[in-house]
């Protein structure tokens, strides 16, 4: 059998690990020829390809990003896209496509599935945000980047007695956010979940101060005021309809110092949060979910996703997978508030 392995959207790590263990036991266990699809859905809409085998995927596991490339390339919404993938992949002899994805790359994949093509899916997104999944690799690493950043920044909060706002990653998702903070001692965290009130906000960030510690406010990208709306940073959009989000770290950081007369700084960790080296725990979960997607390919049970149940890799529709998107759950969030201000 020929298969074919593509990464699409934001990079993320692990990302290789996934590539590694599905050519190590796809070639060594079941004697599959693999290729390695460039840049995401262009790859197989244009029929950019590389050979993937062993020595290929040697020295992968520790390395971030993606060896194959990735983009937002939607195909379903370029002239003829599905059927320019569906050419390719027969003109390549790919019996079976391997997509790598969030919701954007694995929503394609599902509707592929659904016309036909054999295509099997392993969820990745740093935001956690994937529904049929426990976990997706890459949130472990973005987490653990977060925190670090929110230690470092606790001793020069204190230092200038100033409020330090975080902007984190996470769209509609405030996993990344809510994990860092609390995991940071975060004095106020924000989430896209639960739209917050400026004027409570202000109220936990002068209780910090009143005891003589700086406060620091971890946000994430997609938080929004009870009275206002997302901010962006501007109406474009990409191929996947998702407008550019950027500012609402800066706002928080202005609207503190003009309702309290105190400093505020913002710091945007942007994507230092999805670089470099993958912790072990997403070195230990990609691995995994390589090594049962190429079971899955194998066995031809396509259509599906393999997923982290507990401690349990399972398969789940591809459908179900990118249905909806997995958001924190309010009585989660409010576990910890006792811990704000």
């Amino acid at each position: 059998m020929r298969v074919g392995v593509l990464t699409g959207g934001g990079d993320c790590p692990g990302l290789n690990a996934v590539i590694r263990a599905v050519v190590r036991k796809g070639v060594t266990a079941y004697g599959h020829e693999f290729i390695g699809f460039r840049d995401g859905w262009r790859g197989p809409m244009e029929g950019r390809a590389v050979p993937l085998d062993i020595p290929a995927v040697r020295g992968l596991l520790p390395r971030g990003g993606t060896v194959l490339g990735s983009s937002r390339t939607n195909p379903l919404n370029e002239p003829d896209g599905e059927r320019r993938v569906k050419e390719q992949l027969s003109g390549l002899a790919v019996d079976a496509l391997i997509a790598i994805g969030g919701e954007d790359t694995l929503g394609v994949a599902a509707y592929l599935a659904e016309q036909g093509v054999n295509v099997v899916g392993v969820p990745k997104t740093i935001d956690n945000d994937l529904s049929g999944t426990d976990y997706t690799f890459g949130f472990d690493t973005a987490v653990n980047i977060a925190t670090e950043a929110i230690d470092r920044l606790h001793t020069t909060a204190e230092s200038h007695m100033r409020t330090l706002v975080v902007e984190v990653m996470g769209r509609h998702a405030g996993w990344i956010a809510l994990h860092s903070g609390i995991a940071g001692g975060a004095s106020v965290i924000l989430i896209p979940e639960q739209p917050f009130d400026m004027d409570q906000v202000c109220r936990w960030v002068e209780s910090r101060f009143r005891t003589h510690y700086a406060p620091i406010v971890v946000v994430a990208e997609g938080a929004v005021p009870t009275e206002g709306r997302m901010v962006t940073k501007d109406d474009s959009r990409d191929a996947f309809g998702h407008v550019r989000l950027s500012g609402i770290g800066e706002w928080l950081a202005a609207e503190i110092e003009r309702r309290t007369g105190t400093e505020a700084r913002t710091i945007v960790l942007g994507h230092v949060q999805r670089g470099g080296t993958p912790s072990a725990f997403d070195r230990w979960l990609a691995t995994r979910f390589g090594l049962h997607a190429i079971d899955a390919v194998q066995e031809g049970a396509f259509g599906t996703m393999v997923a982290l149940r507990g401690t349990d890799i399972v398969r789940v529709p591809l459908s179900t997978a990118t249905a909806r998107a997995k958001t924190v759950d309010p009585a989660l969030y409010q576990e910890f508030d006792v811990f704000f201000g």
